[in-house]
């Protein structure tokens, strides 16, 4: 259903804007569950997101280092994970003359994931694509001498692998007017 985004920075931005010509402006947005942005509000009032010490019973502790002392492990948190990721590329440009706009995604399910590997959906979708990149470049598909990223290489062959390896991915035509979107 409908969900809130919020913009936020992103590295990907960075080297995609460096590396695939033509783009004028992309951003980043991420969904949060009211709950999470409750949390994260308390944090911060609390000031247990701060990096500088403070003095504590006669001794100095960073909050952030302390709230993470007790929070739980993120990998204990899979059995309890519930619901959907929806990662997606919502692109407007032109192909063959004619403006066109799409909307690339996955959606991934935690507790499939779970049952599958261990661990919820976050992990899998940062886990799987890293694998094929690997894979890709032990092949020989994705091989120069030097640095690279990733969108500088043939982008099929890893398409192609995200759906053999658990992340089936939609490319639908939508018609949405992206610059209508929040800028901020």
């Amino acid at each position: 259903g409908p969900r809130s985004m919020y913009l936020l920075y992103h590295e990907e931005l960075e080297s995609l804007a460096r590396h695939i010509p033509g783009i004028r402006r992309m951003r980043f947005w991420m969904t949060f569950g009211e709950s999470y942005l409750k949390h994260l509000e308390v944090i911060r009032n609390l000031g247990l997101d701060a990096i500088e010490p403070v003095e504590f019973q006669g001794r100095q502790i960073v909050p952030l280092q302390f709230l993470k002392a007790l929070l739980p492990d993120p990998a204990s948190l899979g059995p309890r994970t519930r619901g959907k990721t929806n990662i997606g590329c919502l692109i407007k440009g032109e192909k063959n003359g004619k403006p066109v706009s799409r909307y690339i995604y996955n959606i991934c399910d935690h507790q499939t994931c779970y049952r599958e590997t261990n661990a919820q959906a976050v992990s899998y979708t940062t886990g799987v694509p890293a694998m094929i990149g690997a894979k890709l470049m032990l092949e020989g598909t994705w091989k120069r001498a030097g640095v690279w990223n990733m969108e500088q290489f043939d982008p099929d062959p890893f398409m192609a692998d995200l759906n053999r390896y658990g992340l089936p991915w939609q490319d639908l035509a939508v018609d949405i007017d992206i610059d209508a979107l929040p800028v901020e």
